[in-house]
């Protein structure tokens, strides 16, 4: 297939270095693989994270970098050996791209394994592009009732369910989610979902509660900087859950919120850290102990977007209050697009969604 396609991608070369650049494309699609013409791009807190630090904890950017990996398209051209896709198909891209020669892979984890290919993550090229070759198996159909701004968002979608899953969220459970970011409402979208009975949910920002309050949390609690963890758990069960909530997840990841999560967790309840705000923390482990509290991680996701797909044709999760800024894919829009995401407390961005 020649290449006469201009494709224009979005570049990290560094610290607060970001670029709107021609990339190049191969002449090929290799085998296996389709050529997806980008159609919708959301910015995810990574992206920011990278491009005002140029790295995340261990993950450096030390070269160009294609930034963006919540991403939906249309497929323009398919390699040898591909016959589940055809050309005019519209696809949510799972960016994860495993070796599957490690164990975890090869046992279903492939969320976990060591040497996965991830959109936009130092070494690998991310999705803000025009066009893109990805592997077919990771590429998933839209149902038509469905458009490409939600094919995009079953990226981030993919934690919440992930972590729900983790936890083990079902019909009668008490759920407590820390963090209203959009991480903290997808989890709050898949927690209903999946028949919690109910979901209570903290943040700083008043309006970032408002909006989780209209997509379903019973209970909404402001953060306060003045108050102990102890104290914010306290009010917590008073509100919602008064022997303390079946199951917590953490999205913002500090020692004080883990603190607040095992405090108000019940006896026998599960704790789930996704947000990664903190490396290191101080946690009263004894107390959760003697009460049989299970502290979960929760990386990524695995085997999410089939699910996703369902719970957004069926209309059980809509994600479409999330999104609440859009731009086209011009250098300036771009560049207006990652600063309005990287100033959530002015804007009131929760998810910044680019057309393409």
């Amino acid at each position: 297939m020649a290449t006469s396609l201009i494709n224009h991608a979005v570049v990290l070369h560094g610290k607060d270095d970001l670029r709107y650049e021609e990339w190049p494309l191969s002449d090929e699609i290799g085998p296996g693989q389709v050529r997806i013409q980008i159609k919708a791009v959301g910015i995810c807190g990574s992206d920011v994270h990278y491009w005002k630090h140029g790295r995340i904890a261990h993950f450096v950017v030390e070269a160009p970098m294609v930034i963006g990996h919540e991403s939906a398209g249309q497929v323009v051209g398919v390699g040898p050996g591909v016959t589940a896709l055809h050309v005019g198909d519209r696809v949510a891209l799972e960016p994860g791209i495993p070796c599957w020669e490690h164990r975890l892979s090869r046992s279903g984890s492939y969320n976990l394994d060591p040497d996965i290919k991830f959109f936009a993550t130092p070494p690998h090229h991310g999705s803000l592009c025009n066009f893109i070759d990805h592997p077919a198996y990771l590429c998933y159909k839209l149902p038509d009732n469905l458009d490409y701004e939600d094919g995009a968002m079953c990226e981030p979608l993919s934690v919440g369910i992930h972590a729900c899953r983790r936890s083990g969220v079902s019909p009668g459970k008490r759920v407590l989610i820390l963090g209203a970011g959009p991480i903290g409402l997808v989890a709050l979208l898949s927690a209903s979902a999946f028949g919690a009975d109910c979901v209570a949910i903290t943040d700083l920002r008043q309006e970032a509660l408002d909006l989780a309050r209209e997509l379903g949390a019973r209970v909404t609690q402001r953060t306060l900087h003045d108050e102990t963890p102890e104290e914010a758990a306290r009010k917590l069960k008073e509100s919602a859950a008064p022997d303390g909530f079946d199951i917590v997840i953490d999205c913002a990841g500090f020692e004080s919120t883990m603190q607040t999560a095992l405090a108000a967790a019940a006896p026998g309840a599960k704790v789930v850290l996704v947000g990664m705000g903190q490396a290191e923390m101080k946690l009263p482990l004894g107390s959760a102990s003697i009460r049989e509290v299970d502290i979960l991680g929760s990386f990524r996701y695995k085997n999410t977007y089939d699910t996703c797909l369902s719970l957004l044709s069926s209309g059980r999760i809509n994600v479409k209050p999330l999104i609440t800024h859009r731009h086209d894919y011009t250098e300036k829009e771009v560049l207006q697009g990652f600063e309005t995401a990287s100033k959530p407390a002015e804007t009131g961005a929760i998810k910044v969604m680019f057309s393409l």
